[in-house]
C-alpha cells in the first residue's frame, strides 16, 4: 500500500467512525475529556507545549511539526458512577401556584445505571517537508449521561429518567515552522452530536413545545468550528504552547426544541489552553498547562433553572438551562524515559466545578461535578516502527449539595455526585 492510498484509507475510516459514533467520553472537566489519546491522557491532559504523537494535534495543531509520520489508535473503557440523594420528604404545600403546587422529589439515595462505555480515538500525521506537516484526528467528548431507573415512578414522576449526550470530532490540520523553533497550526473541525432525554414529561407545562421536550429517542446535530495553535522554543529546554478552539456552531436538536434554550440549540463552547514544558535532555519532560472552557457562553447550558423556568418557557431564548459556569483547569504531567524502549508517565489535574449549588435539581440529569483526576501510563516501543500505549485515570468522588428550588424553603436538600475511572490501550505505527 503506497503512502497516498494509506492516507486516503485512514481519512475514510475516520470519517465513517465520526459519522456513526458519538458515544459518551471521559468527562472530568464538565463534559470535556481531560485529554485526548493514550499519551496525553496519561499526563492528565497536559502537553500543549509538547509534540508527543499524532494525537497531539487535538490539543495543539502546531505540534505536528515535531511529530514523525505515524498513525495512532486507542480504545478507552470509561466508567462514570453517578448518584444523587434527596433529604426531606415532599411537602405537598403551596409554592405559589396554589395548594399542592410544590414539586417535591422522592426522598432517598439512588444510583445511575450504565456505568461502562467504550471510547475510540485515532489520528494520523504526515511530514510534508522539513518545516511542514499535515494530519487528521478523530476524538470524542460526552459523559453527560444518566439512566435513573429508581425511584419508582421516576425522578420527576415520568418513569425512567435520564439523558445521553455524545460528541464526536474530526479535525484536519496543517502546521508549519514559520521561524526557527516557532510553529503555527490551523485545524478546521467537524462535529457530530447525538442526544436523547426521557422521563421529563412533568415539565411539559413549562415548555414552549411539549412535543419536543422528552421521550423522542435520539436526535443528531452537526456543525463546524476551528482551532489555532502555536508552539515556540524559548530556551534552556523550555517551550511554550497555546491553542484556541472556537465555538463549534451546531444545527439544532429539533426533537428537543422544547427542552434546550434557543429552540434546541446546543453549540459546543470555545476553549483555550496554554502552558509550558521543560525537556531535561536526559529523559525527563514536565508539562504545566492552564485551560479555560467557556460553558457560560452557551445559553442552553448556562441559563439558570430559576427564575428562567417561571419567566419564559423552556426552549425559548430565555428558557431554563443547566446553570453551568465557565471553568478553569490546571494540569501537570511528567514523562520519564525508564529505558530506551519504555517511557513512563503520570499526571494530576484540577478544575472548577461548573455546577453551583443552586442548580442541583436539573443537574440530576447531568452531574458533571468532577474536580480532581489522577493519571498514569506508559509507552512500550516494541520495535522502531511499532509502540504499545497504556493509560489509566481515576477521578475521586465529588459532589454538590443544594436546595430543591421548587419546594418550600429548607424542605428538601439534593446532593449530586460522581466518581470515575478510565483505562486506555493504544498502538502507534511510525512509517
Amino acid at each position: 500500500m503506497n503512502k497516498e492510498t494509506l492516507r486516503t484509507t485512514m481519512a475514510v475510516v475516520a470519517l465513517a467512525v465520526a459519522a456513526g459514533t458519538a458515544g459518551p467520553a471521559a468527562a472530568t472537566e464538565g463534559y470535556f475529556s481531560h485529554g485526548y489519546g493514550a499519551v496525553n491522557k496519561s499526563m492528565a491532559g497536559a502537553g500543549v507545549a509538547l509534540s508527543m504523537d499524532a494525537m497531539s494535534q487535538a490539543i495543539n495543531p502546531a505540534s505536528l511539526t515535531g511529530v514523525e509520520s505515524q498513525f495512532t489508535a486507542d480504545m478507552s473503557v470509561f466508567s462514570p458512577h453517578r448518584d444523587y440523594s434527596v433529604t426531606g420528604n415532599p411537602s405537598g404545600g403551596d409554592c405559589g401556584g396554589g395548594p399542592g403546587s410544590c414539586f417535591g422529589l422522592t426522598a432517598g439515595s439512588f444510583d445511575s445505571d450504565r456505568n461502562y462505555f467504550p471510547i475510540p480515538g485515532m489520528a494520523g500525521s504526515y511530514t510534508i517537508d522539513p518545516v511542514s506537516a499535515f494530519g487528521w484526528a478523530f476524538y470524542a467528548n460526552g459523559g453527560m449521561n444518566t439512566t435513573w431507573k429508581e425511584p419508582a415512578g421516576g425522578v420527576f414522576y415520568g418513569g425512567k429518567t435520564g439523558v445521553d449526550l455524545g460528541q464526536a470530532f474530526l479535525q484536519f490540520t496543517y502546521a508549519r515552522e514559520v521561524a526557527p523553533g516557532v510553529s503555527l497550526g490551523i485545524s478546521p473541525v467537524l462535529a457530530a452530536q447525538r442526544f436523547k432525554a426521557f422521563g421529563l414529561a412533568a415539565f411539559s407545562g413549562f415548555s414552549s413545545n411539549p412535543a419536543a421536550l422528552t421521550d423522542n429517542g435520539y436526535d443528531w446535530s452537526y456543525g463546524y468550528g476551528g482551532k489555532l495553535g502555536v508552539q515556540a522554543e524559548i530556551g534552556a529546554g523550555v517551550s511554550f504552547g497555546a491553542a484556541y478552539q472556537s465555538r463549534v456552531y451546531m444545527t439544532e436538536f429539533d426533537k428537543y426544541a422544547g427542552l434546550f434554550a434557543e429552540q434546541g440549540d446546543f453549540d459546543i463552547p470555545a476553549s483555550l489552553q496554554a502552558g509550558f514544558a521543560w525537556d531535561s535532555g536526559s529523559g525527563v519532560k514536565v508539562a504545566l498547562d492552564y485551560k479555560r472552557i467557556y460553558y457560560g457562553d452557551i445559553a442552553s447550558i448556562a441559563n439558570p433553572m430559576l427564575p428562567n423556568l417561571m419567566m419564559g418557557p423552556m426552549g425559548s431564548d430565555g428558557g431554563a438551562g443547566f446553570g453551568w459556569e465557565t471553568i478553569n483547569a490546571y494540569k501537570l504531567g511528567v514523562e520519564f524515559e525508564a529505558t530506551p524502549d519504555v517511557k513512563l508517565r503520570a499526571g494530576v489535574g484540577f478544575n472548577d466545578n461548573p455546577i453551583p449549588s443552586s442548580e442541583v435539581m436539573f443537574n440530576i440529569l447531568a452531574p458533571g461535578v468532577q474536580e480532581m483526576h489522577y493519571t498514569a501510563g506508559a509507552t512500550w516501543q516494541v520495535d522502531p516502527n511499532n509502540a504499545i500505549l497504556f493509560g489509566v485515570m481515576y477521578s475521586p468522588g465529588s459532589s454538590v449539595t443544594g436546595p430543591n428550588p421548587l419546594e418550600l424553603p429548607a424542605q428538601q436538600t439534593i446532593e449530586i455526585g460522581m466518581y470515575q475511572w478510565e483505562a486506555t490501550v493504544g498502538w502507534t505505527w511510525t512509517f
